[in-house]
This record gives structure tokens, C-alpha cells and sequence, in this order.
């Protein structure tokens, strides 16, 4: 007996034909399952196991995808700048010893052409990186020059103003007095950028000044010239991070390819350097004392040299790295924290006699600084 009709049923998923299996429309859920895992980029086959329950709808697994890439995200914009942030602490603590170890275990008393030779080698580093295809540059043109000299220029005093300090004062009291970058960072923002500060980043401020003025007070090496290098120092590391955001900017624009990556900066910024460097050097006269002096045949000492230069090239690639992540008021608060283990171990490897006051002020310092980071955070 035929029927002129069909029964309004769901068809079977799985549907027998002469002993023959074939599968069913409703198979097309597990073809929307493996079309939402590729969607999502995974390779991985679906376990077997789990055919045989209900699957998530399309709109569930873009949901989840999502979330993946959201989350994805997120994390990446969390992990650039810490790692920026500890590539720029642990060059800059490194640096820090290690022209320390040059100018007062060696008695090199010419900064300068510490730092000529310094940038000379990262300029050297750096352009046989790029012949070897290992870094890419911009090509470099006049008006590009022209806009970089002035950070250059700050970035010459700041270097040379640093070595001069470093030479007089004792790393622990160098890194406290680094603390006054922070609060003319701040004042510059203000200023400059319109920046409001919350009342507890001031008084973090305000405690910076008193463990300053206190550790100086009761510093047994105190020095005038060596503190007077310092203030300096401050003052144009400060500039320094202002500018530099400003300059990075305006420089994207006349190259060719209309941005500027932190390898080419760090050309500029130390091949530029260079006849900065020789006009002080004739200037200060220090050419006859580097000529006239025993420590430069001293194998060792040009271990230690070098490897300082090294390092030289590795805190202007990640200061830059780090300023381009975040800004220049996080970029001087951190370059503030790392002052925590470079004091102690400036302390202890060279032998710093201290008095109990001037400890105290030393911690007070480093408190203070982790407040103003407490404070920037809130």
C-alpha cells in the first residue's frame, strides 16, 4: 500500500538502505564544530570521544574565540612593558658597576673618553648587525639629523654629567639622588604635557627631597663637585625623557618608510654622539691624560671597557624599547626602583664606609621611591 505523503518527521541521523549506512543532514553540526575549530586556528582534531554529546552552536564558539584573543591580547599589552622594563633595569644596573669599576678601581679619571669609546663601539656593533641582515635601519638624510641633535645633545651631557658624578659619590647615594629625575620628570610633565600628578605621587615626591637632602647631610664621602655632576645629571636625564617621546614622533615622518625602530634610534643617538664626544675630549684636554696613562695597557681594563660598551648598547635599545611602551614618567620611576639592588650592591662590592644615619637615609630613599610607584599606580 502506497501513501501520496510524507510523515513530518526528523530524519534519523544515522539511516540504514539496503544494509548500507548513510549518514544523515544532521551531520552538518559536527561540520560546524571543526568549522568553528578551524576559525579558532587549531589544528587539532576534536576528540572522538565527545561526538556523541551535543555540540555548541556557531555563536558559542566565536564567543569563546573571542575570549581567546581578548584574553590573548591582554596579556601580550601586560608582558611588553615588563619586559622592556627588566632588559632596561638589569643593562642599566650592569653599566652602572662596571663604569664604576673603571673610573674608581682603575682611577680612569676621563669620563669622556669612556663614553666616546663607549658609543664608538655600540655605533661599530650595530652597523655590522645590519651589513650581516641581522637588524634593519632606516636610511639616514639630513633633516632627520637635523631633528635629532637636540635630544643627541642632552644625551652626550647626560652620559657625560653621569660619569662625572659616578667618579666623585658612591653608587648607593648616586641612585638616591637619581630620585630628584622623578619629580622634575613630573614638574616637566605638568608643564609641558598638562599632566595632573594625584597628592599621594607629591608627597612621595616630597619624601624623595628629604631622604636626598638627608643622605647628603650625612654622607661621610660627601663631595661638592661629585654632587654638583649629579644635580646636572638629573636635571638633563629628565629633559632627556621628555624630549625624546617628542623628537621619536616627529622623526617617523621623514623617513621613507614613515616610521623610525628602536635599532635606528640607537645608531642615531650614539653615532651622533661621537663629534660631541671629540670637541669635549680636545676641550677638556683629556687626550694627553688617556696617551700619558698606565691603566690603558692593562689587558683587563679593556675587558672591562668593553664590556661596559656593550651594555651601553643594551640600555639605549631597551631605555627606548621601554619609553616607547610606556611614557617618560614610568620610564625615570623605574629607572628609580632599580636603584634597590644596585645600592646594596654598590655597598658591598666596593667597600662604602657608611654611618648609621646615612643607611637610614639610604632606605628612607628606597622607600620612597617604592612609594612614588605605589602612588603613580593608584
Amino acid at each position: 500500500m502506497t501513501s501520496d505523503f510524507k510523515l513530518d518527521e526528523a530524519e534519523p541521523d544515522f539511516v540504514s538502505v539496503n544494509g548500507v549506512v548513510k549518514i544523515g543532514e544532521r551531520t552538518n553540526v559536527v561540520r560546524k564544530i571543526l568549522n568553528g575549530f578551524r576559525r579558532q586556528g587549531n589544528r587539532v582534531a576534536p576528540d572522538r570521544g565527545s561526538w556523541g554529546t551535543e555540540a555548541p552552536g556557531d555563536d558559542t564558539v566565536e564567543l569563546l574565540v573571542d575570549e581567546d584573543e581578548n584574553r590573548e591580547h591582554g596579556s601580550r599589552k601586560l608582558s611588553a612593558p615588563l619586559l622592556a622594563g627588566t632588559a632596561y633595569c638589569i643593562s642599566s644596573c650592569s653599566m652602572i658597576v662596571l663604569n664604576k669599576v673603571v673610573l674608581s678601581s682603575y682611577s680612569f679619571n676621563a669620563g669622556i673618553s669612556l663614553m666616546f669609546y663607549q658609543n664608538l663601539l655600540s655605533t661599530v656593533i650595530v652597523v655590522l648587525l645590519h651589513f650581516f641582515g641581522l637588524v634593519s635601519l632606516e636610511r639616514l638624510n639630513w633633516k632627520l639629523v637635523r631633528v635629532w641633535i637636540p635630544v643627541n645633545v642632552i644625551f652626550v651631557g647626560m652620559l657625560v654629567s653621569g660619569m662625572y658624578s659616578l667618579n666623585y659619590i658612591n653608587i648607593a647615594m648616586v641612585t638616591i639622588l637619581k630620585n630628584m629625575t622623578n619629580i622634575i620628570t613630573a614638574v616637566g610633565e605638568y608643564f609641558i604635557f598638562r599632566k595632573q600628578q594625584n597628592r599621594k605621587v607629591w608627597i612621595a615626591m616630597f619624601l624623595m627631597i628629604i631622604s636626598a637632602v638627608s643622605g647628603g647631610i650625612t654622607d661621610l664621602s660627601f663631595d661638592a663637585v661629585g654632587y654638583t655632576w649629579q644635580i646636572i645629571n638629573c636635571i638633563l636625564t629628565a629633559g632627556y625623557s621628555l624630549t625624546l617621546r617628542r623628537v621619536m614622533d616627529t622623526a617617523k615622518h621623514l623617513t621613507k618608510s614613515g616610521s623610525l625602530n628602536e635599532v635606528s634610534m640607537v645608531l642615531l643617538n650614539n653615532m651622533l654622539s661621537l663629534p660631541f664626544a671629540i670637541i669635549l675630549i680636545l676641550m677638556f684636554n683629556e687626550w694627553e691624560y688617556v696617551i700619558n696613562s698606565d691603566v690603558i695597557s692593562l689587558p683587563m681594563f679593556w675587558v672591562v671597557a668593553t664590556l661596559s660598551g656593550v651594555l651601553g648598547l643594551a640600555i639605549s635599545f631597551t631605555s627606548m624599547w621601554f619609553l616607547k611602551e610606556t611614557g617618560p614618567t614610568t620610564y625615570s620611576l623605574v629607572g628609580s626602583l632599580n636603584k634597590i639592588p644596585i645600592s646594596i650592591a654598590g655597598l658591598v662590592l666596593f667597600n662604602v664606609r657608611v654611618s648609621l644615619e646615612n643607611l637610614f637615609s639610604i632606605l628612607f630613599g628606597l622607600f620612597a621611591g617604592v612609594f612614588f610607584a605605589r602612588a603613580k599606580m593608584s
